[in-house]
């Protein structure tokens, strides 16, 4: 072999071997961008945790008008499919979180966004002075009892009640609420039990 010739074989094995890295580093930018996409945002919207509506950053709900009196921002949550089964359920498998722990007496809207993957609700009941949340008695239907109820927020896409929150969407209502101690439940079968529940004071 000439001189020529092995310096154009050393030339054509560096010009495939740049292209050969030139596709692996594109390759390696789409996986990154699927990876992304897949698990990025679309999942933090979902579980509630990002930019998404009512989430972690305190972001304003999908589609809920201006609202009067103090606003809580309420975030309803589940970390699995439709087809959760109860055991799954009552593993403590769901949240529901609120952007404020206490707010002052009189006019209190609770907007409150599915971000989860399953029917949700919102439901305001008082909590006596001995009573901690999450102790409410489940009855067989997997449900709390909602005597003294104050109201509720399960109407997707509306205010007051409805026949529940649908995934995606969001739903809200206005309350007169007097200084006291309140348990936000969701009261949909078995989310009780997975852990959908949280305090706000009142002062």
């Amino acid at each position: 072999m000439t001189r020529s010739a092995a310096a154009r074989g050393r030339r054509g094995w560096l010009v495939a071997a740049l292209a050969a890295a030139v596709a692996a580093l594109l390759g390696s930018v789409l996986v990154a961008s699927a990876w992304a996409g897949a698990f990025g945002s679309g999942t933090a919207a979902r579980w509630g945790f990002g930019a998404g509506p009512a989430g972690l950053s305190g972001s304003s709900s999908r589609g809920v008008p201006a609202l009067p009196g103090a606003v809580v921002n309420v975030s309803l949550v589940n970390m699995g499919g439709p087809m959760m089964g109860q055991r799954t359920m009552m593993g403590g498998s769901m949240r529901l979180s609120a952007d404020r722990a206490s707010v002052p007496a009189g006019t209190v809207s609770f907007a409150v966004t599915n971000s989860g993957s399953v029917d949700h609700e919102l439901v305001i009941l008082p909590l006596a002075d001995n009573q901690q949340v999450g102790e409410r008695p489940i009855g067989p239907d997997g449900k709390v009892d909602e005597a003294g109820s104050l109201g509720e927020a399960s109407n997707t896409g509306g205010q007051g009640a409805g026949q529940g929150i649908r995934p995606g969407s969001s739903g809200w209502v206005t309350l007169t609420l007097t200084p006291g101690r309140y348990e936000l439940v969701c009261n949909v079968p078995g989310h009780y039990g997975a852990g959908m529940y949280t305090e706000l004071t009142v002062s």
